[in-house]
């Protein structure tokens, strides 16, 4: 890109969207893209991948096609962007007719900047051939893991996206995503023909997040203190296997005193749009939901992100929490874990119509995400380790806090993988645990003839928790599995097997009992000098008013790290004001006295208080 056209994009940053300069590989992605060529962007949510095709499509003649996978989603891109004074709009099914007409004038007529539209709309022959009659700046595939039919959101449309390298070769095209790893990255750049591009791997680091995994007790209970406890009036996300869970675990957290919403596909769409529409535009709301509810959400303030059920692999749970501090304050993730959710999650691979190749790489991508669940070493480390990237311990997970003691875990695994061999392969860890134990009230064990078995009772060094986290961490390893055809009775995979012939040395987690969580620093520290919470807390309202007003989300007004800032330094004129990150020039003329009257009126009282 040529000097004036680097200006060119500066200045749009500058004063379109209020920033004095690009961060990390934002500046050469744009120059690459504006310059005609092809990219495929790896960058981890919440480091503005959307303005690495905005921006181009903007400096480029014609106008920029964005797919995007959800209307909903469209539509608050498309706000945000007509209050930045872009001309952008979306063409979808819940348009009105007249509207979806002026809009492909506009198209065709190059009147406007950025049109959004779902993969199934834009492969629709009259809307290819609406693109053929129209100047077109680029195309940008948004949640591009979709392509993918090893990611971990695979939807078959956007495979046919190929389509846009043969009928518009002329045309750059963009495709970014947060989280893919090298098969899923390989399936993309291959399927969108982008292997004469370039590839833009950021790292994958969100260090804001803190990260805990906890054994599950009482999912419910286990989210229930960790928000009262840590996030009382913050919002969150807390996600669930079923639909019905959702339901009602948003009703239980209603009755607990906390404003939550449940979200998943089987609720109609207007009330699913209400509720997104709440959580987005109010402050400390928590939305209770399926996985259907999240992808693209861009609300900043996101302090946690709870699963009360492992998802499906390591990319899906590090795009979910990742919905977590995108503002770069500090947040948590919590995962309660279970080994009856790996079952059910095997049993989901195995009941799915994939072919048997998909199914063998979604049970390693699972296994890869259980093998984090029971790492007693750094989460991030391992998380990071799965994408290709590395990092030192990270001091902000739980492990790191309260590093678990390991043993070695070799006989106590080869007597547990014995057991399961001498009981038949056909009972779950409670039963089994009764043998180790050499249980001699139980009847079952006596009708089975398992109190004659070998390993009856040589396991009474350990207690039924402990046996409970080992097995757990056998199934972990693979050594074995709950067989999901029957009663949820394990059994051993070749893996297991082979464990017992090559008696191979195996660390495990000692079993510590309960553990205190310890989360992320509060979103007061770190900032210079003391923040004042009773500021704070008023320029939230004087905030919350203003969004009210103009029926946006609050963040669109001003983020909850600049109002730290500000109840930290508390400015007490505009050159002061504009000195705080995130007070640009226009922003400074529509609410700066409004905000400047607040922390002045604060201050009086504080006065007269002494």
């Amino acid at each position: 890109m040529v000097t004036s056209a680097k200006d060119a994009a500066l200045g749009i940053l500058r004063k379109t969207y209020g920033y004095a300069s690009f961060r990390g590989q934002q500046a050469e992605i744009i120059a690459h893209v504006t310059a005609g060529q092809n990219a495929f962007v790896l960058m981890p949510t919440g480091s503005w991948k959307s303005i690495c095709y905005q921006i181009p499509a903007l400096c480029r003649n014609g106008v920029g096609i964005i797919v995007s996978p959800l209307i909903a989603l469209m539509q608050n891109q498309v706000d945000a962007l007509q209050q930045l004074g872009i001309r952008a709009a979306a063409i979808n099914s819940s348009m009105a007719a007249a509207h979806v007409a002026q809009t492909k004038d506009s198209l065709r007529n190059g009147g406007i900047d950025l049109v959004y539209v779902a993969p199934e709309r834009l492969l629709m022959d009259d809307f290819l051939d609406l693109l053929d009659a129209s100047p077109i700046a680029l195309f940008a595939i948004d949640e591009a893991h979709c392509v993918s039919q090893w990611g971990h959101d695979f939807r078959p449309h956007y495979k046919q996206l190929s389509i846009l390298a043969e009928r518009f070769p002329a045309v750059p095209r963009i495709a970014l995503t947060a989280t893919a790893d090298i098969p899923t990255r390989k399936d993309i750049i291959d399927c969108l023909q982008l292997a004469d591009g370039k590839s833009f791997i950021a790292g994958f680091d969100r260090p804001n997040i803190h990260y805990s995994i906890v054994v599950k007790n009482s999912a419910r209970q286990q989210v229930l203190k960790f928000i009262k406890e840590n996030h009382a009036e913050d919002s969150g996300i807390v996600y669930c296997l079923s639909r019905n869970t959702a339901d009602e675990t948003a009703s239980w957290l209603c009755e607990q005193g906390f404003k939550a919403l449940p979200y998943h596909a089987g609720l109609p769409a207007d009330v699913r749009t209400r509720h997104q529409e709440k959580f987005l535009k109010e402050d400390g709301v928590i939305m209770v939901a399926t996985i259907a509810f999240g992808m693209g959400i861009d609300k900043p303030d996101v302090r946690f992100v709870a699963h009360m059920n492992i998802p499906k692999n390591i990319e899906a749970y590090y795009q979910e929490t990742g919905r977590a501090g995108r503002d770069g304050l500090p947040a948590n993730a919590l995962m309660v874990y279970g080994m009856e959710d790996a079952a059910m999650q095997r049993s989901f691979i195995e009941n799915s119509a994939a072919p048997e190749l998909q199914k063998r790489i979604e049970h390693q991508k699972l296994n890869a995400l259980l093998g984090l669940c029971e790492a007693a070493c750094c989460r991030r480390q391992v998380i990071l380790e799965y994408f290709g990237d590395t990092c030192p311990p990270c001091g902000n997970c739980d492990t790191c806090q309260a590093p678990p003691e390991t043993f070695d875990g070799t006989v106590a695994a080869q007597k547990a993988l014995s057991c399961v061999y001498r009981t038949d392969q056909r009972f779950g860890v409670a039963y089994l645990t009764e043998v180790l134990l050499g249980a001699t009230d139980d009847e079952r064990i006596r009708s089975f003839g398992h109190d004659q078995i070998s390993t009856f009772g040589i396991g009474r060094e350990y207690s039924k928790a402990e046996w409970q986290s080992i097995f757990r961490q056998l199934v972990a390893q693979n050594l074995l599995a709950v067989d999901t055809t029957g009663h949820g009775g394990l059994k051993l995979t070749p893996q297991g097997q082979a464990f017992l012939k090559e008696k191979k040395t195996l660390r495990l987690r000692k079993y510590a009992g309960k553990i205190k969580l310890k989360v992320a620093a509060r979103l007061a520290q770190g900032f210079d000098g003391d923040v004042d919470q009773g500021l704070f807390a008023a320029l939230k309202a004087a905030r919350l008013s203003l969004s009210k007003a103009q029926n946006v989300p609050p963040y669109v007004i001003f983020h909850d790290k600049t109002l730290y800032e500000m109840a930290a330094h508390k400015p007490a004129s505009p050159t002061e004001l504009l000195r705080i990150s995130g007070v640009g020039e226009r922003k400074m003329e529509r609410y700066g006295q409004i905000f400047l009257d607040v922390i002045g009126q604060h201050e009086d009282k504080e006065k007269a208080a002494r």
